[in-house]
């Protein structure tokens, strides 16, 4: 891993820890705002086992999730949407009272197909924040540490917020699922209740101040996002990363099983997981925001293949928690590298399209790596397990930069629109980053 040539590191650029300590205080609040929306976030995880106390078979259970996991992949869409259209605030006022709305009815419903419909919609609605919470923290930076710094808390809000929410969801389903799935609305309905009181646009983001140039980069949309091609290699790098990375919900307990290992063993392995990212994810953040982001995404994509990979080998609770620590290191390199990267590519009026299809990308590739893994797993594990180690190598190639051949005159011409994995440098000016055909 090389570290980030000087010219590129920018004479202003903070250090990590400099950087962390002056972060505004809109990514405070948002990180705050995701911490008690993550504590209530019960319904995504207790929504199968309410349904089969219910009655409804796993089959039906599974449907359910299934269409939950679709409009989710719509929800990050119209979330990057609105984000750019209507505002980062109310976007994600807008999903959090929605999705209050929605999931308050839930335990009052009878009838399977309306329960299908209103998690599906759920589904699309807890989404929609996504894209404008990613919006507000790379508005409220400049540089590249400022963005991993601000993102790195974000995520270890949203972490801590999930471990919570886990222990009191338990809890509650023990009690009650009324009581449960009432929660889940009222972290929602706080959660957008806070924003609307304390989150603020930033300064000439509305659309009365944009110029023409502005409104009509706008309109053109996802259309002119996709066009991006370095932005197309990342989300495809995505897509097959987060396929990896599902696999240890998926593979792992599996192989646990074969291995003669209980339920309680997954339990303490995935717990390991846990504490680790807990503790150790921001120190690790800073110690790689000295070095060139695709080569970070690179290293850390390649350590959480070989390591999953490597389960398939292993037969003893000691060298599979030793698994979990290699690709626990993988996650925590690369996960908060990944958006703070990508704020760097995106132009100020695309930031929420930008956000909207990388949670397209990650939906869909921890959507489909539990049916595809699942089934090759049962085919064959030897199999499986070798998907698992050549998708990671893939993953770690899409994140470096494409070997480009030597530039023609008409290839000059048109640089400026079109490199891969440009190295972001620090903002020119109080915003951030231009977008000015040169790598931001």
């Amino acid at each position: 891993m090389s570290a980030a040539p000087p010219d590129q590191a920018g004479v202003d650029e903070p250090r990590f820890r400099d950087a962390l300590r002056g972060l505004p205080g809109r990514v405070w609040i948002i990180s705050v705002g995701i911490l008690v929306n993550q504590v209530g976030n019960f319904l995504p995880v207790f929504i199968v086992l309410y349904l089969t106390d219910r009655g409804h078979s796993a089959g039906a259970a599974g449907f359910v999730l299934g269409v939950s996991g679709l409009g989710k992949v719509l929800g990050n869409a119209v979330g990057g949407y609105l984000t750019d259209k209507l505002g980062r605030r109310w976007t994600i006022v807008l999903s959090a009272v929605t999705t209050a709305g929605l999931t308050a009815i839930v335990p009052y419903l009878e009838s399977l197909p309306v329960i299908v419909v209103i998690v599906g919609l759920i589904g699309v609605t807890s989404q929609i924040y996504r894209p404008a919470a990613a919006a507000v923290l790379i508005d409220a930076v400049t540089t590249n540490q400022e963005r991993l710094a601000a993102f790195g808390v974000f995520r270890f809000a949203m972490n801590i917020g999930s471990a919570l929410g886990g222990v009191i969801g338990g809890v509650l389903a023990a009690t009650s699922y009324v009581e449960l799935f009432l929660g889940n609305a009222v972290a929602c309905l706080l959660f957008g209740v806070v924003m609307a009181l304390l989150l603020r646009e930033p300064s000439g983001s509305r659309s009365g101040q944009e110029d023409p140039d502005t409104k009509a980069d706008r309109a053109a949309g996802y259309r002119q996002a996709l066009a991006d091609r370095t932005l197309v290699r990342f989300l495809v790098m995505i897509l097959v990363a987060e396929f990896v990375y599902i696999q240890s919900t998926v593979g792992l307990p599996l192989h646990v099983s074969d291995v003669g290992l209980s339920e309680r063993d997954f339990g303490l392995l995935i717990g390991l997981n846990g504490l680790l990212v807990l503790a150790l994810e921001l120190p690790i953040t800073g110690w790689v925001s000295r070095y060139r982001l695709e080569y970070v995404l690179a290293v850390g994509n390649l350590i959480i293949g070989v390591g999953l990979a490597l389960t398939g080998l292993m037969d003893s609770m000691v060298l599979l928690a030793a698994t979990v620590v290699l690709w626990s290191l993988g996650e925590m390199i690369s996960t908060s590298v990944s958006q703070a990267y990508l704020g760097s590519l995106a132009p100020p009026q695309l930031v929420g399209r930008y956000q909207g299809l990388y949670g397209v990308a990650y939906t869909i590739g921890t959507g489909a790596g539990p049916l595809i893994g699942g089934a090759l797993y049962a085919y064959a594990p030897w199999m499986f397990w070798t998907l698992v180690g050549v998708s990671g190598l893939l993953a770690a190639q899409l994140s470096l930069p494409r070997r480009r051949a030597k530039p023609t005159a008409t290839d000059t011409n048109t640089a400026t629109t079109t490199k891969d994995f440009p190295d972001p440098e620090p903002a020119p000016g109080p915003h951030r980053p231009e977008r000015t055909g040169e790598n931001s």
